[in-house]
């Protein structure tokens, strides 16, 4: 059976602004010292198991350039323009659709576009034990990360009983306060849930027909007209009119035949700047510096610059990025409020630094 992928790139990574905008969100851009972009990381560490033409990108429709530019090698018909953002359960309605058209029944890889891997073999093997088990029946298969501290800050997946190279999944479970992610480390049958799914396109699209039944039968239609030049119109008419809503919610919370598989590859979402410095080399005072910068006694401080210099000191625990138009001073303790920012942009109209 053909394996596929379907790398989700629509997202507009609000919490690494200013780096990050509407134009150029977080997966187009390069994070580490290599040069390489997010997403051109995420489609060359599937080369030993996907063949290029068979890697499909979903994203937004104004970003259709950027991945061409990034991503040369895969097919133009295989980027998929959402017409607009409805979540991932209509992003992958869409795309096993366009898939079981072009090819019949497949196994379907779908990972977001913006995640680090450090050990890739690993990580390639965890992926190939995860097709071993979604060709079995209608097994949906989510991969789930082995917790290595209490993260408060992701959704986990608690397991059951051994099936084979996969554990059996009892229930998903929201972020939890630090007491009880302690308590999910202690018990050993937790794991981060990490968004990346493998599975049959029939076993996902029977899911869908049967838990969201008005997604599946928009999407089969969009399906049918893929190819054609009709294709456009029905797209734009039948996305359009999804909810927004996760595949999470949607389908993997209420689905039976839900399987995982623990991987332990060097993980990171890259969800906000603290992220910066667990993926890039620091100094011996936990600082990370890029750009022109001066430091003087600044200790566990990142450092993002532009074309100015930046002189940090005295500084402790702050991220300071710098581009043309904007500078971003933030204590490491707020950086999830980088959203708060960006909201009073939107209030104040100022929408061209966004």
């Amino acid at each position: 059976m053909k394996t596929t992928a379907v790398i989700m790139a629509g997202g507009r990574g609000e919490r690494f602004w200013p780096k990050s905008r509407n134009t150029c969100p977080k997966q187009f851009l390069s994070l580490t010292s290599d040069g390489e972009t997010m997403i051109q990381k995420t489609v060359r560490r599937l080369s030993p198991l996907v063949d290029a033409d068979d890697i499909f990108i979903v994203t937004n429709s104004s970003y259709i350039g950027l991945v061409m530019e990034q991503l040369p090698q895969i097919p133009e018909e295989n980027i998929l323009a959402e017409p607009c953002a409805r979540n991932t359960a209509p992003c992958i309605a869409f795309a096993a659709a366009v898939i079981e058209k072009k090819y019949g029944d497949a196994v379907m890889l779908v990972l977001p576009s913006d995640h680090l891997i450090s050990y890739e073999k690993i990580y390639i093997s965890t992926l190939r034990k995860a097709i071993s088990v979604a060709e079995q029946g209608t097994n949906l298969v989510t991969i789930g990360i082995t917790p290595t501290y209490p993260e408060t800050g992701y959704g986990y997946i608690c397991f059951g009983e051994e099936a084979g190279s996969a554990f059996a999944v009892e229930r998903f479970v929201e972020k939890p306060d630090l007491a009880t992610a302690k308590s999910y480390l202690a018990s050993g049958n937790y794991l981060w849930n990490s968004g990346m799914f493998v599975w049959k396109t029939s076993s996902i699209l029977g899911n869908l027909r049967t838990l969201m039944p008005d997604v599946y039968e928009g999407a089969v239609r969009i399906g049918e007209s893929f190819g054609t030049e009709s294709f456009g119109d029905v797209l734009v008419k039948e996305f359009t009119a999804f909810p927004s809503e996760s595949i999470d919610f949607g389908v993997m919370e209420k689905a039976e035949n839900i399987y995982t598989i623990p991987g332990s590859f060097g993980w990171d979402d890259v969800g906000s700047w603290l992220a910066i410095e667990r993926i890039n080399q620091t100094d011996d005072l936990k600082n990370y510096f890029s750009g022109d910068v001066v430091a003087v006694d600044s200790k566990r401080t990142t450092v993002c610059g532009g074309k100015r210099l930046i002189a940090a000191i005295g500084t402790r625990d702050v991220i300071i990025v710098d581009t043309d138009d904007v500078l971003l001073v933030c204590s490491k303790n707020n950086t999830q409020d980088v959203k708060k920012a960006i909201a009073q942009l939107k209030e104040q109209g100022r929408t061209e630094l966004i």
